[in-house]
């Protein structure tokens, strides 16, 4: 089975806020489900699990939510 695309999502700047790009890439429905998903374990940056909300992303970085792909981009 092929992994699904990982979705390029523009950042006017970086470094941005894990819990702030769950929702600008549409893989949280809002910040309580940002906060969520990272306190269940289900957030992994670079294909490691991330716990920390507050982590700072930069652009190519891929962040994996249950099977969706997406990752900061210029």
């Amino acid at each position: 089975m092929s992994r699904p695309p990982i979705l390029d999502v523009p950042i006017a700047e970086e470094p941005i806020r894990l819990g702030q790009f769950l929702k600008l890439s549409g893989l949280a429905e809002d910040g309580v489900h940002a906060r969520e998903l990272v306190e269940a374990g289900e957030v992994e940056v670079d294909g490691r699990p991330e716990t920390r909300r507050g982590a700072q992303l930069r652009r190519g970085q891929v962040v994996a939510v249950q099977g969706r792909r997406a990752r900061p981009t210029a």
